[in-house]
């Protein structure tokens, strides 16, 4: 339930649209629960979830769809943080959030279910139905537009405060 909720989270953005998504999944996982063959059952429900995101999003305009992300991304937790460290961790999650955010959408998805959901590849094969080569070409590119978006957010600006002191 946990992983169904972050994957309508992380498609959806907003709450209330992501609670709409996952009560509309668990009523169709529900009622086709005793009538399907899932083989494993975390994929099935995920490719649930993907199905009712995508049916739901023809169904809703687009612009409702972009509200701000707000759940936090955990990181290790530090013995006892300071306040800087608390700040610093803070500011990283929502520079990785909002970068995550900038995806396309098919590059997100496929970057979420591997990255925190921890699906195999042949998990995100079946949820998705791409093909094994498709998800590990958007999961590629996923990953390498997320490492230049959180480059470029690191590089200072040229004409910046460090280029005045040169």
């Amino acid at each position: 339930m946990d992983a169904a909720w972050r994957m309508a989270r992380w498609l959806a953005r907003a709450e209330h649209d992501a609670e709409d998504v996952l009560q509309e999944a668990m009523l169709r996982a529900y009622r086709y629960y005793a009538a399907e063959d899932r083989g494993n059952v975390r994929a099935w429900l995920l490719a649930i979830v993907r199905n009712t995101f995508y049916t739901l999003r023809t169904q809703v305009p687009v612009a409702s769809l972009v509200d701000e992300f707000d759940e936090a991304i955990h990181g290790a937790e530090d013995d006892v943080p300071n306040p800087e460290s608390l700040f610093l961790r803070e500011a990283d999650a929502q520079e990785l959030r909002g970068a995550i955010e900038q995806l396309p959408l098919e590059f997100r998805e496929v970057l979420v279910l591997r990255e925190f959901e921890e699906c195999s590849y042949k998990e995100i094969v079946d949820i998705t139905g791409l093909k094994m080569g498709t998800v590990m070409s958007r999961l590629a590119r996923a990953r390498e537009r997320l490492a230049r978006a959180l480059c470029a957010a690191a590089v200072p600006h040229a004409g910046g405060p460090h280029h005045a002191m040169q």
